[in-house]
C-alpha cells in the first residue's frame, strides 16, 4: 500500500485546484500489477470538473487495464476523505465489493474500508437484468 500512497501523494501536485483550493491524489492498481493515477482538475463552472478517482480510472482504461485491486485516495484534510458518490460507483464498474480503498490525509493518517463498504446496495449489472 506504500507504493499508491506515494504515488497518490506525487500525482495530488499537480492537481489543477485553483478555485476550492483542495487537491486530491489517487493510484489503483490494476489487475495487471500497474499503477494508474488521477488528480481533481477543477473548471471555473464546477460541474465540469474531474474527480481525481475518475481521472485514475480513465488512465488504467486508457492503458488498456479493466479491473482495479486496489485504492489510495489523498488529500490535505483533517480526517481521510472518503471518494465522493459518483466515484464510489465509478470505482464499483471495475473493482469487486472485497477491494480495499485507503483514504489518507498529507499528515500520515489512513482509514482503509472496502468498495462494498463505502458503496453498500451498489447498482449493477443484475439490476438491469431483463
Amino acid at each position: 500500500m506504500t507504493d499508491l500512497l506515494d504515488a497518490a501523494r506525487a500525482v495530488r501536485d499537480n492537481a489543477h485546484a485553483p478555485y476550492s483550493r483542495f487537491k486530491v491524489g489517487v493510484a489503483i492498481r490494476a489487475a495487471s500489477g500497474a499503477v494508474h493515477v488521477g488528480c481533481n482538475v477543477e473548471n471555473v463552472s464546477y460541474p465540469e470538473g474531474t474527480c481525481a478517482e475518475a481521472g485514475a480510472i480513465a488512465a488504467m482504461i486508457a492503458a488498456g487495464d479493466t479491473e482495479l485491486t486496489e485504492v489510495a485516495v489523498i488529500a490535505d484534510a483533517p480526517a481521510p476523505v472518503p471518494p465522493c458518490g459518483g466515484c464510489r460507483q465509478r470505482l464499483a464498474e471495475f473493482g469487486a465489493g472485497t477491494v480495499r480503498v485507503t483514504m489518507a490525509t498529507t499528515r500520515g493518517e489512513t482509514l482503509t474500508m472496502t468498495i462494498a463498504e463505502l458503496l453498500p446496495g451498489a447498482f449493477d449489472q443484475s439490476h438491469m437484468a431483463r
